[in-house]
């Protein structure tokens, strides 16, 4: 069982970073749709990988450096083609070594909270939630579909209270909505609608309820 899901948390990783492709790609979406906790693994990649290097700044390294670098080049020689299949390997390795690191040390801070699906009821939003309840975070499963004259709106709706608007959703890639002190409690709904672009122009959902999902 361990083994297991050493596997899936390494196939969801691929999913999030978007190496995982053709055939292999496709099963693991299908089973996206049926296993919400495989879909809280990639939710949980998709949010660690998110602003990954946003901390860092590009530098401009001095002139000498360059030179530097220049001078302590060996001479151009003939050199055999290395393996392309070894050195795949290599960049693999390491890759898989700094993922690794970094989803060690770097503090949780998202939980999943709720998979919202469409009208068949298949999943495709994980909905997570910051520890200190400020934030919640809504990555979709793969990228979704709508035209430049739309916008997909989320909306908070408590049980017998009217919608309450969170702001608009980036259709291919997570999104993070401050709460600003509004409250999750059992029986609300958590659902995203198909607006124009910019969302609702009444404060209320116009267009259809593409997903939605009960606390």
């Amino acid at each position: 069982m361990k083994q297991n899901n050493q596997h899936d948390d390494a196939l969801a990783a691929e999913y999030a970073l978007g190496t995982l492709r053709g055939n292999a790609r496709l099963r693991f979406e299908r089973r996206l749709q049926q296993e919400p906790e495989l879909a809280a693994k990639v939710a949980n990649w998709q949010t660690m990988l998110t602003g990954l290097d946003t901390h860092l700044r590009p530098q401009t390294p001095p002139e000498r450096v360059w030179k530097k670098i220049t001078l302590s080049l060996p001479a151009k020689t003939p050199v055999k083609r290395a393996n392309p299949y070894l050195g795949w390997l290599v960049a693999a390795g390491l890759a898989a070594i700094t993922l690794v690191s970094y989803y060690n040390y770097r503090p949780e801070e998202f939980a999943p909270l709720i998979i919202l699906g469409d009208a068949q009821q298949q999943g495709q939003w994980v909905v997570s939630r910051s520890s200190d309840s400020r934030y919640l975070q809504l990555a979709p499963l793969k990228p979704v579909a709508i035209a430049t004259a739309n916008s997909l709106q989320l909306w908070l709706i408590p049980a017998g209270k009217q919608p309450v608007s969170l702001g608009l959703l980036a259709n291919n890639s997570a999104t993070r909505i401050e709460m600003d002190q509004k409250t999750l409690a059992a029986g609300t709904t958590i659902a995203i609608s198909l607006e124009p672009q910019g969302g609702s122009p009444t404060g209320l959902p116009t267009g259809p309820v593409l997903y939605s999902g009960l606390l």
